[in-house]
């Protein structure tokens, strides 16, 4: 079996190299004609771009996208920054540089990959999916009959982080760089899967349908992973399979068959404020302008955020989203399960873990108000800060470099669930109401704890389980998103989550320690 492992992990990193070496390949060239139609689907206006472009890109070919991209950004810069001190406001493209680059480059791109989309898609996603698979299915065999594994866990490289932690590390953090900043550099991923996208849609693939695709497909394979490791564990075959439901059918296929017939692409359970543009002028322009369909979505989005969300968490928990349908909390507990262990129990990232989270609600709902007002009044500004420019800052840093580059990049660093502790505004909102108004929490009975540690351990939202059970004091916190990995891991059985009447809920319990108190002292007091 090992030998099969070892011939699985080859395959994979074999179709992951040519997965980065697409990005080296094929060739740019733009033509007059294409130029032209940019040019007129752009109305761009100024004078200065369409003549650098003229002169130093169109009919000229390049080598590799960086390159050509630099000619591209480097001509739209100039062109602006002329525009702008000359007040010429109209003639200004307000398109991100690299992202009106990748729309030519999608374009104007030529060469092996482009012209033989699914032989490449073989060789990438084909090898990647046939080489995990090989690597995780004999796990069935050497990892023995079913039941708690977590030997070795702070033994290998890939999980303690040591050197392969920090190369997935760098490889996902440059992943989402590139996704988000830069994503003229990858057409060439994005060539791979246009016939997909164009089954489904209808439409030439962007960095988002790659994106959405490669989600699913990792979630798919690391979940089966999970489906053999918890195999032991009814709760956590049924929540990895709803989470898979949820992201492949309503975050995946759902919006991309609405787009093929011409409707608004939507996640219908994708609730503000983790949908944070949900309430941004473009947004509720476009679903006003469809109609009845539109204004069903605009509903929708309203009712799930105010009545069905603190609804749910009063009968489930926050686990009913947080662990069973947000597509984030899905990646976290299949790709993100192998670092679990490594989400800090210390005291000070608790501290550190209320005031950010907590924090980023507060920007969000400062920022939606600032979006509305200016929505409904016409006004650009509130109290002298542009909405546009809190919008902006906040898509940058919380949109992009928390949700994206710190929230999935850093998973073998800091463990899976970095998004959902330190920045999810949804999970922030979802974790006031479980506090203070729901009938969720995890009972324990102290008499039957060991203190073996291991719902400390691999404990993702940082909670020193061991602490609580100790006591047989019930779990009730903001954080704790019902994974159940605590009670999966338990070796006696003694944490169960459950549903029950608010009273007796919290139930804190008071236990005397020999390093707390004089005992000497207690004893002659009475």
């Amino acid at each position: 079996m090992k030998v099969i492992q070892n011939i699985g992990l080859s395959i994979f990193l074999l179709g992951l190299s040519i997965f980065v070496s697409l990005i080296f390949l094929g060739k740019y060239e733009l033509s007059s004609e294409l130029f032209e139609k940019v040019i007129s689907n752009k109305g761009i206006k100024s004078e200065l771009f369409i003549n650098d472009i003229k002169n130093n890109v169109v009919g000229k070919e390049f080598t590799n996208p960086f390159s050509f991209s630099s000619k591209i950004t480097s001509a739209l810069e100039i062109a602006n920054t002329t525009h702008k001190e000359n007040s010429g406001w109209d003639k200004v493209i307000w398109s991100k540089p690299h992202s009106f680059s990748y729309e030519i480059a999608k374009e104007a791109g030529t060469g092996i990959v482009k012209e033989n989309k699914s032989i490449f898609w073989l060789l990438t996603f084909g090898l990647g999916i046939i080489g995990s698979l090989l690597f995780i299915i004999p796990t069935v065999i050497t990892q023995g009959p079913p039941g708690i594994k977590n030997n070795g866990i702070w033994l290998n490289s890939s999980t303690k982080r040591g050197w392969i932690g920090w190369l997935v590390f760098l490889f996902l953090v440059t992943f989402y760089i590139l996704l988000y900043f830069f994503p003229d550099y990858i057409v060439n991923w994005t060539y791979v899967v246009d016939p997909i996208n164009q089954y489904l849609s209808g439409n030439l693939a962007s960095q988002w349908f790659l994106y959405g695709f490669l989600y699913c497909v990792v979630m798919i394979v690391m979940a089966i992973r999970m489906y053999i490791k918890y195999r032991h564990n009814k709760y956590q075959t049924l929540r990895t399979t709803s989470v898979l439901f949820f992201q492949i059918v309503f975050a995946f296929l759902i919006p991309e068959l609405l787009v093929r017939f011409e409707k608004p692409w939507y996640d219908f359970k994708n609730a503000f404020p983790l949908d944070y543009d949900f309430f941004f002028s473009w947004n509720l322009d476009q679903l006003i302008a469809n109609g009845g369909f539109g204004l069903f979505i605009l509903v929708w989005g309203i009712v799930l955020t105010l009545v069905i969300v603190p609804v749910m968490v009063y009968f489930f928990g926050k686990r009913w989203y947080c662990s069973w349908v947000c597509g984030c909390g899905g990646l976290a507990e299949t790709l993100g399960d192998p670092y679990r262990q490594l989400s800090d129990k210390s005291l000070k990232a608790w501290k550190f873990e209320r005031w950010i989270v907590h924090g980023v609600l507060v920007f969000a709902l400062i920022m939606t108000g600032f979006t509305l007002y200016s929505y409904f009044s016409g006004s650009q500004e509130v109290l002298g800060i542009k909405t546009q420019t809190i919008q902006d800052i906040y898509g940058f840093l919380i949109g992009s470099i928390f949700a994206g580059v710190i929230g999935t990049g850093f998973y073998p660093i800091f463990g899976n669930r970095v998004w959902c502790r330190f920045g999810c505004p949804l999970a922030a909102y979802l974790g006031i109401v479980q506090r203070f108004k729901s009938r969720f929490r995890i009972t324990t009975n102290g008499g039957q704890c060991i203190s073996c540690g291991n719902c400390s351990t691999y404990c993702e939202q940082g909670i020193d389980v061991r602490a609580y059970a100790q006591k047989g004091e019930n779990i009730v916190r903001a954080s704790c998103v019902g994974c159940g990995i605590c009670s999966a891991v338990c070796p006696r059985g003694v944490l169960k989550l459950e549903n029950g009447p608010e009273k007796g809920r919290i139930n804190p319990t008071e236990i005397l320690l020999g390093n707390d108190v004089d005992l000497m002292k207690l004893v002659n007091k009475k």
